[in-house]
């Protein structure tokens, strides 16, 4: 997408847009009614934004020196953001969310280019999607991702007024891959 810009590190005035592109997207993406998660367990969950905000950004300014937090901007406003963390065997994609209304016009795969400078070529890559996200599903296939088989639940993915556990599915790129 033209015009956006992709920036490290971050501003800590950028921490409240920030959880604003968490919570737009598990808003739009994490209510499922087959699941049993509903848009008031999302609602729950950001209900305290002043906390989350203030959590996020202590830990934005002391990120460990294996991971890195990248922003997308447009206009001066967040509309992405991308975490990886270089584990001793491998990548992990964290997050990439993107604002609904920015969503496939190419600000995630801006964001996963510029992640690929940081993270290590020679280990594979792990994401961890919720199973019934068709749109980051097809997303991380488009990048070379490929579904490992392994399905879990974890329990910091409880939902608060439900219970429900987002379920989840691992997704592989292979250190071969061409980034």
């Amino acid at each position: 997408m033209k015009d956006v810009l992709i920036t490290k590190p971050i501003i800590p005035d950028d921490t409240p847009q920030i959880e604003e592109v968490f919570y737009q997207s598990w808003i739009k993406t994490y209510p499922n009614q087959k699941v049993g998660i509903t848009a008031e367990d999302i609602e729950e969950l950001f209900k305290d934004r002043a906390q989350r905000i203030a959590n996020r950004l202590n830990h934005l300014t002391a990120l460990p020196s294996n991971e890195i937090f990248l922003v997308a901007k447009k206009d001066g406003v967040v509309i992405g953001i991308c975490r990886i963390i270089v584990h001793k065997n491998y990548n992990q994609v964290q997050s990439i969310y993107i604002l609904p209304e920015y969503q496939g016009l190419g600000v995630g795969t801006a964001l996963w280019s510029q992640a690929c400078k940081f993270s290590d070529p020679s280990k594979e890559t792990i994401v961890h999607v919720a199973t019934y996200n068709k749109q980051a599903i097809d997303f991380y296939k488009e990048l070379g991702f490929i579904d490992t088989g392994k399905r879990f639940t974890e329990e910091r993915h409880r939902m608060p007024k439900s219970g429900v556990l987002i379920p989840e599915m691992e997704m592989c790129r292979n250190a071969t891959s061409v980034q």
